[in-house]
């Protein structure tokens, strides 16, 4: 992975994450102020809290991928402490489903008359699932990566002590 694509990489995540740090720190202010609607037409409190739930599953798995960027760029990616920070971005993209799931749940009573929409909501979440299993598939390919270099290692021990 080139300096320049690895810099490119890091300086988007520094801006999503300033990006989702901003939302949370709007929520908690929102939750403290108690700035919500007269009138309560609208669960926003529930809503603030997923909001901040599902800011802290993004803030996980830019972190893991901060991780693995410095391990490739290290060239040491093809190890087993890459594993720790995959798993941390399927069990953040599995947390980010399921409060997708707990918005399509707290908005599904407003959808009664049209409850397409709230259809439509659940795909969503199940697509995010579909994410996360891709993650899975690629860290089974990891697996096996990780497998095939220590392999390759030992041969080289074995064809070196040959030598």
């Amino acid at each position: 992975m080139g300096k320049l694509t690895v810099r490119a990489l890091r300086a988007v995540l520094v801006v999503v994450l300033a990006g989702t740090v901003f939302v949370q720190a709007s929520m908690v202010w929102a939750l403290v102020s108690g700035s919500d609607p007269e009138d309560g037409s609208l669960p926003l409190t529930p809503l603030r809290v997923i909001t901040i739930l599902g800011m802290m599953s993004a803030q996980v798995a830019l972190v893991c991928v901060w991780r693995l960027v410095t391990m490739v760029r290290r060239g040491t990616v093809f190890s087993h402490a890459a594993f720790r920070y995959v798993d941390g971005i399927i069990g953040a993209i599995v947390a980010a489903a399921l409060v997708w799931f707990a918005v399509t749940a707290l908005n599904a009573p407003g959808q009664r008359d049209d409850p397409g929409v709230t259809v439509i909501m659940g795909g969503v979440g199940v697509a995010i699932l579909g994410v996360a299993l891709i993650v899975l598939v690629l860290r089974m390919l990891l697996a096996q990566a990780v497998a095939r270099d220590v392999e390759a290692a030992k041969m080289q021990a074995e064809l070196d002590e040959v030598i």
